[in-house]
Parts: structure tokens; sequence; C-alpha cells
């Protein structure tokens, strides 16, 4: 059978994407966190043909956008990392502030990430420094979105076809013994998450670890990321966890302009 036209394919030139998409997709694999990668493990992440990712990682390299290690492995090179820190400084003022009041009303660890695909991605963290525990979670990790309350909360307002396209592409693996991993009773979930703002993610990410999450909205109604306060669940009841919302949902309204 011969290939879709790329009218066919919604404009795409193949079907792994456009050579842009590709590109993109294939910097992103290799920035991810356990770096540096084999070509092998890129050419699975990006979901890029290996002889296309080798092509892609040589102009890379020669633009100072990755750079090659021992074992013929990949890292983000020199030009890459100066782009990531001239975003950083470029944040949007207020962001940190609006996160500081939240941290600070409810006295947890507040974290702010930015949907991407199939994850999110955590852009800050701030901690309560008189908290006797720190997290595990840092600046840059990416998250699934089935199984946290960010991640729960941008799937449940994306339109409904979108959002089972990516949680078919990534699937629902079982993080803890309290994952959701039956689609039907996900998608149940999603739709108390719209109906209320909110999203709860009770030890199905990380035993322990329990999180409230809402969506930061663009002006359409589109999940750009959105915000979580997460706990400890030995120390903050569900129901303590549930009376944050109403500051949470403060937050995500006060940072939508700002993102």
């Amino acid at each position: 059978m011969p290939d879709p036209s790329p009218a066919e394919r919604g404009g795409r030139s193949s079907a792994a994407g456009t050579a842009l998409e590709k590109a993109m997709r294939v910097l992103e694999a290799v920035a991810a966190p356990g770096g540096p990668h084999r070509l092998a493990e890129l050419t699975a992440a990006a979901e890029v043909p290996k002889s296309t990712t080798f092509r892609i990682l040589a102009s890379l390299v020669g633009q100072g956008f990755v750079r090659t290690e021992a074992e013929n492995r990949y890292a983000p090179g020199s030009r890459l990392r100066a782009l990531a820190a001239q975003v950083g400084a470029a944040e949007p003022a207020g962001v940190e502030q609006v996160l500081a009041e939240l941290r600070d009303a409810t006295g947890q660890t507040v974290h702010l990430a930015l949907h991407s695909g199939e994850s999110i991605t955590y852009v800050q963290k701030l901690e309560n420094p008189d908290q006797p525990f720190r997290t595990a979670s840092r600046v840059g990790l990416r998250m699934p979105l089935h199984c946290t309350a960010i991640g729960k909360s941008v799937l449940a307002h994306l339109p409904a076809a979108e959002a089972d396209a990516l949680l078919a592409a990534a699937g629902l693996p079982r993080r803890t013994p309290r994952t959701v991993t039956d689609p039907e009773a996900l998608r149940t979930e999603l739709a108390a998450v719209r109906a209320r703002g909110f999203a709860v993610d009770d030890e199905e990410n990380e035993p322990g670890i329990r999180c409230l999450g809402a969506p930061v909205l663009s002006p359409t109604g589109r999940p750009l990321g959105g915000v979580s306060v997460t706990t400890v669940s030995f120390l903050v009841p569900r129901e303590q966890l549930e009376s944050f919302a109403p500051a949470l949902l403060a937050a995500t309204t006060a940072l939508a302009p700002l993102l």
C-alpha cells in the first residue's frame, strides 16, 4: 500500500512528523534525565528512524546544541545549555511570587509544570524550609500524565480525542499499587476533575506522596501546564490536602496571564 500523502497526514512530510518535529523530539530526548544517551535510546525515545536520528544528531553536534561523549553517547551541548539559561532568565515577572504565596499559605512543597506531549516537566519547585522532609522531585524532571495531579488536570481539560490519543501513545503503566490503569476508570475520574477544577494524586505516582493539582489555562481554555501542592501522606490526610484547593485555584488563576 502506498504511503499516505502529506495532506492525508495533516500536512506532515512523514508518518513520524516533519523534519522540524523530528529534530525537536531528538533534542528533547538528548536533554532527558539519565544521559548521556546512546543512539538506540534516542531513537526509541524520539520515535524517529535510527538513520534519521543519526543525521539529526550530526547536525546538532556541528551546531553546538549537542555534544558527543565516550561510548558514542550524546549530551546537551553548550548552545543548548545557554539557550536553557536564557529561557530561565526570561521567566515572566510574578510567577515565583505567586508560587511562594501558595507555599506559605499551605506550608507544603509547590510545583509548577508545563505540558509537553505525553508528559509534564517541572519548571519550578518551592519547598517549605521548615518541613522535616524533602521530596525527590526536581526542576527538569518529566512526569507522566495519567498518575500525577498536574498531569490529570491537564488531561481533563484537553479535548477528549486528544487526551485519548496521548494516553494510547504513552500507555497507563502502573507506578504504584494505587495507580489507575483502567482507561474507563481514568476517564470517569477526569470528568470529576473537570467538574471540580482540581485533581488528586493519592499515592498513584510515588508511595507516601499525595498531591493536589490544578491546570493553568490559556485564554482559549487550553491547559498550558499546572500547579501542585505536594504532601507526605502520613503527615497530611487527604481531607486536609483538599482543603488547600481554594488557595491552589487562586494561584493558577493568577498565573494564567503571566504564562
